[in-house]
Formats: structure tokens, sequence, C-alpha cells
């Protein structure tokens, strides 16, 4: 039987056509349901920072609203403690469905943290959020495109709780494997994240307005500035990440498991209280926009890097995005005392860099600089988002975290392996799923 042009090109058009018209679907209810949770959660937490200020003896109360948090995760919550590893795992190697207690569980527990003056973030919550919720329409789907769901309700989450649909959107490509993409879910990833965001702005809720970054032109000090900058945020990034993985490791050692919140309470509650501010609770944002009007102390960045790492070490809930974000902002602000670039700038800069060392995604970064900043300062921006992503080395704030393809030829060996396991021998090394295999899957022969 002969076979008309028509028909082959039918047959080859309708896959295609098939998938799109399913992710449509499938984004639009999971961009809809990340983005009404980000944006419930986005009043909240204005809510309870507000309060939070106007009452700063809440910070007393810390120690207590840890043992709550505790509480929470030992006897109802031990499945889904690790969070967004949690997620990893489940897109490295595809198990049970992620359960939907994880949304109330830790949207309460970061309200609660940020209420008493905890210093941590909200990317972790709204990324959570977004991938339980979707993970609740994998019944519907062929198992080997869970992934791909798990995927858009990351990014949907991201772009949501951010304002930054096409950071959200190559966050989610990016950060489960480091140096590598998967581009089976791009598409979804996309348009979830779009549509998350538009829901979240359509409820209302907005997000903080940063300056826009003048054009300048790339001389040879310029370049210099930048790359060393971009050393000195990989440096910062590391530092953070390493800190917080040492600290979690120490509470560990305390047996039981509610008991970690409540010291790590104590501690941060009186740190605070000896400096004598607020400054350092919660996320931060009012010195992170201060940072791009003068020239701000290095006390700044580092206080911020030890009390959001002992924050979330102890067992406290949020996210460590935001914190970076003034880490960054922070420490590119105090640079412009040594470095010939403006003050703006840098701390532009060190926003994205810093958070690109921690995450390992140096490419949504650069998105959300170009969309928080204008594409004025691009160049720096790149430069500072890609040295900073070197030079964090193989370490990174998730552990779940797989790297695709190592940072430098000499390390090619650690492919395949979790950033968790590299302080541990390689018993049987995970090899990278090839293009079209299912994560966790044989290898085909």
């Amino acid at each position: 039987m002969v076979t008309s042009p028509f028909s082959s090109y039918l047959r080859a058009f309708t896959p295609t056509a098939s998938f799109t018209l399913r992710w449509l679907l499938l984004a639009s209810l999971v961009g809809a349901l990340a983005g009404t949770a980000s944006a419930g959660f986005l009043a909240s937490l204005d809510w309870v920072t507000a309060w939070r200020t106007a009452h700063p003896w809440a910070l007393a109360l810390l120690p207590l609203g840890g043992l709550l948090i505790g509480l929470a995760y030992h006897y109802f919550g031990n499945r889904v403690v690790k969070g967004n590893n949690l997620i990893l795992d489940e897109i490295h190697a595809p198990g049970a469905t992620i359960p939907l207690r994880l949304v109330p569980l830790v949207l309460g527990s970061t309200l609660l943290t940020h209420l008493l003056g905890g210093s941590a973030g909200r990317e972790g919550t709204a990324v959570q959020m977004g991938g339980a919720l979707a993970d609740q329409l994998a019944r519907w789907l062929p198992r080997r495109e869970r992934r791909l769901l798990l995927i858009a309700g990351m990014s949907a989450g991201f772009a949501s709780v951010f304002g930054t649909p096409l950071a959200g959107a190559v966050f989610g490509l990016e950060v489960y494997l480091l140096g590598g993409v998967r581009y089976e879910a791009i598409l979804p990833s996309f348009l979830a994240a779009v549509l998350a965001d538009v829901v979240t702005r359509a409820w209302g809720v907005g997000h903080t307005h940063y300056p826009t970054l003048a054009a300048l032109p790339l001389t040879a000090a310029g370049l210099g500035s930048a790359l060393l900058a971009g050393a000195l945020f990989g440096l910062a990034a590391r530092s953070f990440a390493t800190l917080t993985h040492a600290i979690s490791k120490l509470f560990s050692r305390i047996a039981y498991p509610p008991l970690r919140p409540v010291v790590g309470g104590v501690l941060v509650a009186g740190a605070m209280w000896a400096l004598g501010t607020q400054r350092y609770a919660g996320l931060g944002v009012p010195v992170i926009v201060e940072a791009f009007q003068h020239q701000l102390g290095a006390q700044n960045f580092a206080l911020k890097l030890l009390l959001t790492a002992l924050t979330l070490g102890a067992g406290f809930k949020g996210g460590e995005v935001t914190p970076l974000f003034f880490i960054g902002a922070a420490l590119g602000s105090a640079l412009a005392g040594v470095l010939p670039l403006p003050v703006a700038l840098l701390a532009g800069m060190g926003f994205v860099g810093v958070f690109a060392g921690a995450a390992n995604t140096p490419l949504a970064c650069l998105l959300m600089g170009l969309e928080l900043f204008g594409t004025g300062a691009g160049v720096y921006l790149a430069l500072a988002c890609v040295v900073a992503y070197l030079f964090s080395g193989h370490s990174g704030i998730y552990s779940s975290q797989q790297i695709g393809q190592a940072k430098h030829p000499l390390f090619g060996r650690l492919a395949g392996r979790q950033l968790g396991a590299l302080g541990r021998p390689a018993a049987t090394p995970q090899s990278v799923p090839a293009k079209g295999q299912r994560p966790g899957a044989a290898p085909a022969a």
C-alpha cells in the first residue's frame, strides 16, 4: 500500500501534538495549584513578618517554635523531612507518591520559623508545595512521565514565589542534575512556571522590586573585578553549604530529633538578642534592598550566613535562597569598597552569584538576574554566575543533587554520584541515565 506524504507527516506530528496538548492541560493544573499555594504562602508570610517586627519579644519563643516543628516532623513527617531533597530523590529514582501532608507541614513550619525570628527563606517551601501538589496528578500519567511532573512542580513553585517565570522554568530543569539539563522536560517546565506566575499575580500578590542596573562597558578592570567577585561569591556559597551541612550533622548527635531545633532556637535567639537587632531575622529583604543603595559592612553577609546555617542546620524550615540573596547582595555591596564597580552592580552580581554557586544552577540564576535587574548588566551578571558556579566546587545546598557532568575534567570520576555522598566511598556509583532512559532503570545493553 502506498503511503501519502500527508499520512506520513500526520503520523510523525500526532505524538508531538498529543504531548503538547496533554501537558498544556497538566501544566495548567500544576500552575493553578502551585500559584495559589504560593499566593497564600506569600500573603501569610507578609503578615507573620509584620507581626514579628512589631513584637520583637517573640524571639524568646523561638525554642518553643522549634519544639513544635520538631514534634510535627518526628511524628507526622518522617518521610517528608528531607524536603527538597525528597523531590530530587524521586526524580532520580521514582518510588512512592510524595505524601500530600508535606504541604501543611512545610507551610506551617516555615510560617512559625518566620513568626518567631528564625533566619530562613521561602523558596524551599514553595518548591516543596509545588512538587507535592503536582505529584498528586501522577496517577493519570504514564510512569515514565512522573519525573516531568515533579520537575514542572518545582519550576512552578520557584517561579511563583519569586515572580521570575524564566528563571523558575530553568531552575526545575537544571537543579536536579548538576552540569546537565534534560530537554524532554522543557515544555512542561516552562508552561508550569509561566502559568504559576500568572496565577500568583492574579491573586493580587506582588513581589519585591529591585533597581534596574545600568549598562556598563566591559573594560579590563571591569572584567578582572567581575572574575574576582565571582570567585568570592562561589567561595561564600561553598562556605554556606558546608557550614549548614556540618551543623546539621552536629545536631544529629542529639538522639531525640524534636530537641534539635529547640537547642538551635536557643542559640539563634541568644545570638540575635546579643546583636540587639532584627536585621538578620526572617528573609531580610529590607537589607537586600539597602545593599543596592549604599555600601554595607562585611559583617552583614557574615552574620546572615552564620545565623541562617544555624537556623536551617538545627531543623527549622523555610528555604535557603532568599538568605543567599541577602548574603550575596551584602557581600557584593561590601566589595564596592575595594573593586572599581558600582555598588548596585556588585550587589546584583552577588545576589545571583552566591545563589548560582550554592544551588549549582548558573543558567537559572542568570535569567533571574535579567528578569529582576534588566538586561543592561547582563554580561557582568553572567560572569558572576558562571565563575561562582565553578568556584563553589562540588558542594551545594541540595545533597541529593546528582552530578551529571563534573565542573572540571579532572573530576570526571564523580559523574553519577550525589553531592551528599561525595564524602563517602562509592561502592556502586549511580549512572546518569541516558536520554530517554528512566532514572534508576538499568542501562541499556
